[in-house]
């Protein structure tokens, strides 16, 4: 039975403060996670955990994806949502690519620029041509 679309959406929101938390003290995603008093819901973690293993594979296919942009210079919502993205489209094939974008773009226009929710639906859909053909 699929998941509920509400949840499924907090997890990512939930995640993604992961990443953040994560990118801004330097320290390994798995490792902020296993800090937690309280561990999140299992699709945070799961998606965590993905970009987590996979993390240069990942910052490749949006460095490559992202023209003119390197990763260090995004802002910091954009680069995770991007990461969160990509961990989705590479490691949860059970869900739909237009799911796993229209969730970043939301991401995205909620917590960054006025700005962000293009660019990462633009970056986001030349990750996708290439890995889920």
């Amino acid at each position: 039975m699929p998941m509920d679309p509400a949840p499924r959406h907090q997890a990512r929101e939930r995640a993604l403060a992961l990443l953040y938390e994560a990118d801004l003290k330097g320290s390994a995603p798995v490792r902020v996670l296993e800090a937690l008093a309280v561990p999140p819901d299992g699709y945070a973690s799961r998606l965590v955990e993905l970009f987590d293993s996979r993390r240069d594979e990942i910052d490749a296919l949006i460095g490559k994806a992202a023209i003119g942009w390197d990763l260090s210079r995004m802002a910091v919502v954009d680069r995770n949502v991007l990461r969160l993205a990509v961990a989705e489209l590479i490691g949860c094939p059970d869900v739909p690519t237009a799911v796993i974008l229209n969730e970043a773009v939301e991401l995205a226009t909620e917590y960054s620029t006025d700005d962000s929710g293009r660019f990462v639906n633009g970056v986001l859909a030349a990750v996708a041509a290439q890995i889920r053909v």
